[in-house]
């Protein structure tokens, strides 16, 4: 099946937050653990941030350990966004683990985490 290379996963990673460490907490991933078709994947992130100039979430990233490029999407907010919240569909090569990261603008970021299972996985119909 599809994967990215662990390097791949780590070196996205550490793209997306310039080396920060990854906090667990403020972000809410919301997607499926049972996907039926990888091809349409509903998912959602929220953050529970403020979102004021003085303290909101910059970006908001999805990432992959299966798929053949980790990075999926990410958003850029800002503190007129309102809400720190977005939702998309994305494909899921195979069962996997999703991935939400989100970047505050004090530069930390804050993960969660969850397993897909996958029955069908993307590009498998013909």
């Amino acid at each position: 099946p599809a994967a990215a290379a662990p390097e791949a996963m780590r070196a996205a990673l550490a793209a997306f937050t310039g080396g920060a460490p990854l906090r667990d907490g403020k972000v809410t991933l919301e997607i499926a653990a049972l996907v039926e078709n990888g091809n349409t994947v509903p998912v959602s992130v929220r953050v529970a941030n403020p979102m004021n100039a003085a303290d909101h979430v910059r970006r908001i990233a999805l990432f992959t350990d299966r798929n053949p490029e980790p990075g999926v999407a990410v958003f850029h907010l800002g503190p007129r966004s309102g809400r720190a919240e977005v939702a998309t569909r994305m494909r899921l090569a195979t069962s996997q683990t999703v991935l939400a990261v989100a970047q505050m603008n004090d530069g930390s970021c804050w993960q969660a985490a969850l397993e897909v299972v996958v029955t069908m996985p993307a590009c498998a119909e013909s």
